[in-house]
């Protein structure tokens, strides 16, 4: 490669992926900051959960048709136009004066940026020769691993110290810088499908795809705490899901012209790397989430120390993403995924076997050695999935590809939550049946709490009960981590029907 193509290449890179780490960031950064905006915007505990909640629907919505969006606008025009609208509606976050104006600006932001990710990812894998596919995937991966990571802390750090408005304001500079550079080096390239005239609008196939995405990314954001099929309004918003993306299987098949064109899944390695992609971010996200609770509520860490204990994996990542992605040139990339999927697996094994006497220490070596696992788990997938589709249909593939990941990360957390919930009450279920007069442990304890803290035999009994209730929720937490470990250990057996592609030239040698 030329040295000016080289250049070009690099400013490329650096054009697509600050918006999309913006757009990442923004999915998790808010979670910390819900108490600020609940009691500046004087909202409800439950109401002000729809600030996360709305901007994912619309980030859901919009990803699997950004392809058809690219087709129908051009790609640049598409991604300029994107990164306008996500700086736009953050600028009016950062104003909102109501609930209900940010709840609306959020779902704006959130169409703007479902665009970024599949985007930026089909544009580095053109933009890159094919030798270096793996290390266009982990200059991607910087921004979609690493941003759920950094989110929470980065968050946690600008709402303590400034204010939650300035988390939404941050976007403003970098999305301006990023559309000049949009402008300025991102061109469409002269293969790239473009809309027929006359061509007709696959309106049904649009309706069908908000609807049941829309529907089902509400039922996964809610359904724990509505108490799942308890509640009559998840219940009715799951039999909508279930059949509107039902239908839009069938319909967009048959459609010449489908809003996401379903298609792409009869290349084996595509469809395959789409089920490792959603299982394992199903465990990685969900292992995500499940760490910082473990701190916070047994541990008693603050936001701000969990956030810490996750500081030093992203700096791993971002050290090791480059060297996955340079390996899969000289190295059969399933042996890279295959050790990425077990050592996350033995990670989660790791944290199985932690007490509630840890140091933190022992729960930064746990994160650590999950960053190792992950950053060769999404770089060889990425190249592994995306090796044989056609340049062509690269933006429609990976606008279905960021899809499942999504998806992914929203079914495992809903699934920990909930399960974790479930095993707090067998375990507490199984305790409490040794507190009784009969048993010894527990009359020695409350005669030992009455003796030497004065306290009345209710007393002792509700202290002792605290603690059940604490040891409960950590053998909760236990037999999570031991699931989510058996998923990665499933998934290294079942990735090997992945063919293993050829060095050769399936994608193109630049963008022209």
């Amino acid at each position: 490669m030329a040295p000016a193509r080289a250049t070009g290449k690099w400013l490329i890179t650096l054009s697509v992926m600050i918006p999309t780490l913006l757009e990442i960031l923004d999915t998790s950064i808010a979670n910390v900051a819900l108490g600020h905006i609940q009691g500046s915007l004087s909202a409800g505990q439950d109401e002000v959960t729809w600030v996360l909640t709305s901007y994912l629907v619309a980030n859901a919505i919009v990803i699997p048709m950004s392809g058809w969006l690219a087709r129908i606008m051009g790609r640049k025009n598409y991604l300029m136009a994107s990164v306008t609208l996500f700086t736009l509606a953050s600028m009016l976050c950062g104003l909102a004066q109501s609930l209900e104006a940010l709840v609306v600006f959020r779902i704006i932001q959130g169409i703007g940026g479902g665009g970024l990710q599949p985007m930026s990812q089909a544009i580095l894998l053109e933009t890159f020769p094919p030798r270096q596919r793996g290390l266009a995937m982990a200059i991607f991966a910087m921004g979609a691993v690493l941003g759920p990571i950094l989110g929470p802390l980065l968050g946690g750090y600008i709402t303590d110290n400034y204010s939650w408005i300035w988390i939404f304001y941050i976007n403003v500079p970098l999305g301006i810088l990023s559309l000049f550079m949009c402008w300025s080096f991102i061109f469409d390239p002269s293969y790239q499908e473009r809309r027929v005239a006359g061509e007709k609008v696959d309106y049904l196939g649009l309706a069908l795809l908000s609807v049941g995405l829309g529907c089902l990314q509400i039922v996964l954001d809610k359904g724990q705490g509505d108490d799942w099929f308890a509640s009559q309004h998840i219940v009715i918003l799951s039999i909508l899901a279930a059949i509107c993306l039902c239908a839009l299987v069938w319909w967009e098949l048959r459609h010449s012209n489908p809003i996401i064109n379903l298609r792409t899944f009869r290349y084996p390695n595509f469809a395959a790397g789409n089920v490792v992609m959603f299982f394992g971010f199903f465990a990685f996200f969900g292992s995500i989430v499940l760490l910082p609770m473990y701190l916070q509520n047994l541990m008693g860490y603050t936001s701000y120390l969990a956030g810490l204990v996750l500081g030093p994996s992203g700096a791993i990542m971002l050290l090791l993403l480059p060297v996955a992605g340079k390996l899969t040139e000289k190295i059969d990339a399933r042996f890279l995924l295959c050790f990425g999927l077990t050592v996350s697996g033995f990670s989660l094994l790791f944290m199985s076997n932690f007490t509630l006497q840890i140091d933190i220490d022992t729960a930064i070596h746990g994160r650590n050695i999950q960053a190792i696992g992950i950053a060769f788990f999404f770089v060889p997938l990425s190249y592994l999935t995306m090796a044989f589709i056609p340049r062509e249909s690269m933006n429609n593939a990976s606008a279905l590809f960021n899809l499942l990941r999504n998806l992914g990360g929203s079914f495992g957390t809903a699934f920990v939550t909930t399960v974790l919930a479930r095993r707090a009450q067998v375990h507490q279920h199984h305790l409490v049946e040794h507190l009784t007069p009969y048993d010894p442990p527990f009359t020695q304890a409350r005669d030992a709490l009455e003796k030497f803290m004065g306290l009345d035999p209710v007393q002792a009994a509700g202290v002792i009960y605290s603690h059940v209730l604490k040891q409960a929720a950590y053998m909760a937490y236990v037999d999570v981590f031991y699931i989510q470990a058996l998923f990665f250990f499933g998934l290294a057996v079942f990735m090997w029907i992945i063919k293993r592609p050829d060095h050769g030239t399936h994608m193109p040698e630049g963008m022209h």
